[in-house]
């Protein structure tokens, strides 16, 4: 049985996300999205739980999605999970330079291999960040999000972000 990993922080999913969990859910037996907090990152504006509970909605309708969180090394994560690959989706020149890097070190850590994935033109352009700051400043956010997503963008921002 064939298993991919899908990484990222998810913070929010956008339809880029989904777009590309869908399109890889069609090529393995299992994909399991793993939601990390990204040190990397600014604070998070959704919980660890809270993203989760937003993927596994708008992925319900993938029957071999299954929707995860971790810390850690993300290779030692697809090691405890059976994951054959890590799969990731490149907007742009820019993403494959970081992701490049990435894959060489997981497959120097592990032998797992990386397989990217073009997003689908319509979605080159989009992140989580940009998503956000939109969101923040009352812009509509509803072609670039599933509908729950945009529900609790609209609901975070009128309560502010967690403590």
């Amino acid at each position: 049985m064939a298993t991919a990993l899908v990484p990222g922080s998810f913070d929010p999913v956008t339809n880029g996300h989904l777009d590309v969990i869908e399109r890889v859910a069609r090529f393995f037996d299992r994909v399991i999205v793993a939601v990390i907090r990204n040190p990397q990152k600014a604070a998070s504006l959704f919980t660890l739980e809270e993203r989760e509970a937003m993927l596994a909605e708008v992925t319900g309708h993938l029957g071999n999605v299954q929707i995860e969180f971790f810390a850690g090394l993300l290779v030692d994560f697809a090691r405890i999970h059976g994951a054959d690959t890590i799969v990731k989706g490149l907007r742009a020149v820019t993403d494959f330079d970081y992701e490049l890097q990435m894959a060489q070190m997981n497959q120097s850590l592990s032998g797992i291999d990386t397989f990217f994935l073009a997003t689908s033109p319509q979605y080159s352009f989009l992140s989580s960040s940009l998503v956000r700051e939109v969101a923040r400043y009352g812009g509509d956010v509803s072609s670039l999000v599933p509908p729950v997503v945009a529900a609790r963008l609209d609901q975070r921002f009128k309560e502010g972000p967690p403590a």
